[in-house]
């Protein structure tokens, strides 16, 4: 017989014998070969108990195919076999990765599933562990956010302009109204501008669409394009006041006259009523600066509404400004039954100096002037 068909003869007999549940056969025919199959090897040593020679046997496989799926996957529950709940983690998130990567057929299905268990249970042991260590802490809301994230329970979200990055900003979602001496008097108007805004409804409650089909570009790619379930009325559009908007809602523009908006000719201020109708909802998108704040004055805000910027999720509350950093990610809904409005303006960061600002206001008026002015679409 020669020396192949000898390991063929082997091999073949070792298949038999962990088919007919002979695992001891099994591995006594595999170790007579020179060159025994890893994973056949693995195989019977898991039969037989050997944690350390089916480690052995699959760290062979894996020295050579180092994201190889099965030995991945019995990598993870040879460890968890051997009591090492750490090591097995590792091996079973490195499979999870490489079958979402891959794919993974279907014989393979029950030992994914074990490997996301194990994972999952490693996790909320870990975040009970880490809670136990701060415990007696009051509540710190950055710890809180930090954890969130080693934990994988919160995503990390930063500025994304689409038009214009600023440097060296902070990476903060929401703004507090605390913290601008502005604002308590804006706030003040709100029955005021309800009053203003009840008596403008009388006569037409929708409004134009906030996004529009422009009559000399392309289409903006936004699902509620010249749709009026988003409405926008405006008080200053394009660095100029909207005449009539202007004089019917004197309490709007006093209100606004308080706020340190942008002055750039063709872009700033900007400011209008936004409206949003039961059942809307403003997709996931990022504004095209950083170099500003976006300010909310809830004037109608019906239970069911929310606004989510980056990992963090409020609803309006009337006459409690919102402030936020719409170059975050953000999106908002209606999943009410009655409309939502909203005050909307824009205002400088506060981080950035006043020659800054001046500096900026030149770049945005020589941007705009040397070809068309991007406008925010809510894309």
């Amino acid at each position: 017989m020669t020396d192949q068909a000898r390991e063929s003869a082997l091999q073949e007999a070792a298949i038999a014998a962990l088919r007919r549940g002979e695992a001891a056969v099994a591995r006594a025919a595999l170790q007579d070969m020179v060159a025994p199959p890893p994973m056949l090897l693995a195989q019977a040593c898991n039969r037989t108990s050997d944690w350390d020679g089916e480690a052995a046997a699959l760290q062979h496989i894996l020295r050579e195919h180092p994201r190889d799926l099965p030995a991945l996957l019995a990598m993870g529950q040879n460890a968890l076999r051997r009591g090492d709940e750490r090591e097995a983690t590792r091996w079973c998130r490195a499979a999870v990765a490489q079958a979402a990567a891959t794919g993974a057929p279907p014989q393979l299905q029950p030992m994914l599933l074990q490997a996301q268990a194990v994972m999952a249970n490693a996790s909320a042991r870990f975040e009970d562990h880490l809670s136990a260590a701060i415990s007696d802490l009051p509540a710190l809301p950055r710890i809180t956010q930090a954890t969130d994230l080693l934990l994988g329970k919160s995503q990390l979200f930063l500025q994304q302009p689409s038009m214009f990055y600023f440097p060296g900003l902070p990476q903060r979602a929401f703004y507090e109204r605390a913290e601008f001496d502005w604002i308590a008097p804006i706030e003040a108007m709100t029955g005021d501008i309800v009053a203003e805004l009840d008596a403008v409804r009388a006569g037409a409650p929708d409004f134009a669409p906030y996004v529009e089909t422009p009559s000399n570009g392309p289409a903006p790619n936004n699902p509620l394009r010249d749709d009026p379930s988003w409405g926008a009325y405006y008080f200053w559009q394009g660095g100029a006041p909207v005449a009539d908007h202007a004089a019917r809602c004197p309490a709007v523009m006093a209100a606004l006259a308080l706020a340190p908006m942008p002055v750039i000719t063709g872009r700033s201020p900007m400011a209008l009523w936004s409206l949003l109708k039961p059942g809307t909802h403003i997709q996931p998108h990022h504004g095209l600066l950083n170099t500003r704040l976006i300010c909310h004055l809830p004037i109608l805000t019906p239970d069911g509404c929310a606004l989510r910027v980056g990992a963090e999720t409020r609803a309006w509350r009337q006459g409690e400004m919102l402030i936020f950093d719409d170059s975050v990610e953000h999106e908002a809904w209606n999943r009410g039954i009655e409309t939502r409005i909203v005050l909307l303006f824009e205002i400088w960061r506060p981080e950035i100096h006043p020659e800054e600002r001046e500096a900026l206001t030149r770049l945005f008026q020589a941007i705009d002037l040397f070809g068309p002015a991007q406008i925010d679409t809510g894309g």
